[in-house]
């Protein structure tokens, strides 16, 4: 099929009677062509520089600090001679030294490449090899996955210490746990590398030249995703994708934080998830810093001790997470017993908040979790709740501002409300696409400009969207999207595995989890070694939890799994 839409669809959206009901403004200012989010940067640090921009772990620096800091990353990039268009990688859990490195990539004028650091050698080096990275910029735990590649992939490497921001007897006591006492670094030897505090020695802020060519219609970020396939691929965002959805989180979220200025109080956002994830990476980190708050950063958000101490510590005002982060919390007895006053706003992203985990939150702080709904794709705020809603409403809520959203049949046309379509998405948040591959990019982008998400949902007469079902195969695991085809690669380089498929089978604690279906070239196979092998070749959340040994897989008559039979199979296993 054509991707075609007909573009008159939405000249009377029905989402505008619900925007002049709320009193929010759908129309969006955005700023001159000729600016970029280095103009957020230099604006937030002219006007907050007293301000704490991030604490980790009791360690905090403030809105001046993360501007010298992150000019003298910059003066270091632009000596190496890297120049508009070229790509950084940064491989870091939330640390103190992940904003600084971000702002001080985009600061220079080049392209930021965000990397899971739990990715495997492989994923990795494909990553750094597609995106064509000229730098790695990451924390010593995951140094020697870059090493096992065997080979050079990228010309310059920074290497960090977890502690390394924070202060010279804090830090040191860091690193030396993390590196000796609970022995998280791997021995590593990385030729071409430099430390992350001889980088800043050497790279005086005084020598930062603020480039002069970067505009809105820039790519910021290669923010890699599986997209609607499973092949990992960067959706290319622009400085105007990016810089949009902070405006457009604004109109929505921008009441809460105004109440705090008003009383001259600094809003702190929870930033549990991780930030290389684009839902944190928008909402949390470059939100923050627009609006002047203070990030809160947990490295391990599984860490629930940790975490809550945080908490404790520095009351959040604004909470994103995903259902299963709201789940255990909201069970936990430790975090019941704690003063949640300060706690405005909890939006839930990533995966479906369930209505009983939104109960239970609402019974222990107070708050109504604001379900929203976006994709790597689309930087990634699409629909939301707004932050008025006296109840949690199930759904993902209206398209954000200058949004349109469209929920269109398998011929490209639009369906009558209340009907279910595929939704697609345009708007000034929509990537450019896929980085060099133009084919993908075709199969998602309708003629008119939206982005097929793949999603099914359908929109009721208040222009509200609900999701009533997934992306055809893919598995949705804690917030992450995982993709039948890229494991089923991976776990059919196993000697002894013939072929095999993945489905998603339901989990209580993650929402889902991936089970593998496998034929045997050796019966001697056990499920031991398929695990193992996956555990060594896969990031954690990817990884099969269940194994099934079948004689055959089901299959279409050109040959391609049919997963939906392996679903009906698993069901019936379950009947």
């Amino acid at each position: 099929m054509e991707n075609q839409v007909n573009p008159t669809r939405n000249d009377n959206p029905v989402w505008l009677k619900t925007y002049e009901e709320l009193g929010l403004t759908y129309d969006i200012n955005m700023p001159p062509e000729n600016s970029s989010l280095i103009d957020i940067f230099e604006k937030s640090f002219a006007e907050f520089s007293n301000r704490t921009a991030f604490i980790c772990m009791g360690a905090s620096i403030s809105f001046q600090e993360v501007d010298e800091y992150s000019k003298q990353v910059a003066v270091y990039l632009q000596s190496l001679g890297l120049t508009k268009g070229d790509k950084v990688a940064v491989m870091m859990p939330n640390i103190l030294q992940l904003p600084v490195t971000v702002i001080g990539v985009l600061r220079a004028g080049l392209t930021l490449v965000n990397v899971n650091p739990l990715y495997t050698t492989s994923e990795l080096e494909h990553q750094l090899t597609d995106s064509d990275a000229k730098a790695l910029i990451m924390v010593e735990n995951f140094a020697k996955t870059y090493q096992d590649i065997g080979r050079d992939v990228v010309d310059n490497v920074v290497i960090t210490g977890m502690g390394d921001m924070m202060g010279t007897l804090k830090g040191f006591m860091v690193n030396t746990v993390v590196r000796h006492v609970k022995k998280m670094v791997p021995d590593y030897n990385i030729g071409n590398s430099i430390s992350f505090k001889n980088m800043l020695k050497k790279s005086p802020a005084r020598k930062y030249k603020r480039p002069d060519d970067i505009t809105l219609n820039d790519i910021a970020v290669l923010q890699y995703t599986g997209g609607t396939t499973g092949v990992a691929k960067g959706a290319m965002l622009t400085h105007k994708n990016l810089v949009a959805n902070l405006v457009q989180s604004n109109t929505f979220l921008g009441s809460a934080f105004d109440e705090f200025d008003k009383r001259g109080e600094q809003p702190v956002i929870m930033t549990a998830l991780p930030l290389y994830h684009i839902f944190s990476f928008t909402v949390c980190g470059m939100f923050g810093i627009y609006r002047g708050c203070i990030g809160l950063l947990v490295p391990n958000p599984r860490d629930l001790d940790s975490l809550m101490k945080a908490y404790e510590a520095n009351p959040p005002s604004f909470f994103p997470a995903v259902n299963t982060l709201f789940n255990a919390l909201a069970i936990n007895e430790k975090f019941k017993a704690m003063d949640h006053s300060k706690l405005l706003v909890s939006m839930g992203g990533g995966m479906a908040v369930l209505s009983s985990t939104a109960e239970k939150w609402r019974q222990v702080t107070g708050n109504i979790i604001l379900q929203g709904y976006g994709l790597s794709e689309t930087s990634p705020v699409s629909t939301a709740n707004p932050i008025n809603s006296t109840t949690f409403t199930g759904t993902i809520g209206v398209p954000m501002p200058g949004t349109e959203i469209a929920i269109i049949d398998d011929e490209g046309n639009e369906v009558a409300l209340g009907e279910r379509g595929e939704i697609g998405v345009r708007g000034p948040q929509v990537m450019k696409g896929y980085w060099q591959r133009k084919e993908a990019t075709a199969e998602v982008m309708t003629d008119d400009g939206y982005f097929l998400t793949g999603d099914i949902g359908i929109m009721d007469e208040d222009g509200y969207v609900t999701i009533v079902d997934r992306k055809k195969n893919m598995i949705l695991v804690s917030g992450f999207n995982v993709y039948p085809t890229e494991v089923e690669e991976v776990m059919s380089g196993h000697p002894k595995i013939v072929e095999c498929g993945v489905i998603g089978v339901d989990n209580g604690e993650s929402g889902e989890v991936p089970k593998i279906f496998v034929v045997r070239q050796d019966e001697s196979l056990t499920k031991e070694e398929v695990l193992k092998y996956s555990q060594d070749n896969l990031t954690g959340y990817k990884r099969p939890r269940y194994v099934e040994f079948i004689d055959e897989l089901p299959k279409s008559n050109v040959g391609k799994i049919l997963h939906k039979d392996l679903r009906d199979m698993e069901a019936k296993n379950n009947a």
